[in-house]
């Protein structure tokens, strides 16, 4: 059973999630300086494998440079996003006002039957507050992490390039919304929810 820390960072205080089994780790969204984050990895002893990016906005990817600089992990992410990454990174102005991301190397991760930890992790295609939105599904620990997509009685903004409030209901829905109840729901803002109570309580889908 995997264990979640969550660090919130950067200027809006995004949910960056490490995920922890014995003294092995991956990191989801560090969106801002990740200082906190190295600390707790060091005096732990944590052994980061990989960085995880849910999509390419400023607020989920900031920390990524310091992090993977700090850890030496690997970055992944759905190239599908490349379009917001490259209107964000250092020397173009930021995004809304914020600093500018420092550019980073990434590997591709697709959608698909991928193992982190030693568990199952089904990495889902999940479009709609970006083009190439992902959330990772861990079936084993009833746990997913699903970055702007939905949050607790809400979903993720739609107005920015790229995004569809069609396409991303129809994400919840179908990827989301067919998962066990009580799957444990890690949004990239506020607090945890599940399945459940989203189906029951959410406004948007009511």
């Amino acid at each position: 059973m995997i264990e979640v820390k969550d660090f919130q960072l950067g200027p809006i205080q995004t949910n960056c999630f490490l995920i922890s089994k014995d003294s092995e780790a991956i990191v989801v969204d560090p969106g801002g300086d990740p200082e906190s984050l190295v600390k707790h990895i060091q005096n732990k002893g944590i052994n980061l494998h990989y960085i995880l990016n849910t999509h390419f906005h400023f607020d989920h990817m900031l920390g990524n440079k310091a992090l993977q600089k700090a850890t030496g992990a690997p970055i992944l992410a759905n190239p599908e996003d490349d379009s917001l990454l490259q209107a964000q990174v250092e020397g173009s102005g930021g995004m809304m006002g914020f600093p500018p991301v420092e550019k980073f190397e990434y590997e591709p991760i697709y959608p698909g039957e991928h193992t982190f930890l030693g568990e199952r992790c089904q990495v889902l295609a999940t479009p709609g507050h970006s083009p190439g939105s992902l959330s990772f599904y861990f079936p084993d620990s009833g746990k997913i992490f699903s970055g702007d997509l939905i949050f607790p009685r809400a979903v993720g903004r739609t107005d920015l390039p790229g995004g569809s409030m069609e396409t991303l209901i129809q994400s919840v829905k179908e990827k989301v919304f067919v998962l066990p109840g009580d799957t444990e729901i890690y949004s990239g803002h506020g607090p945890v929810t599940t399945v459940q109570e989203e189906i029951r309580f959410n406004p948007f889908f009511q």
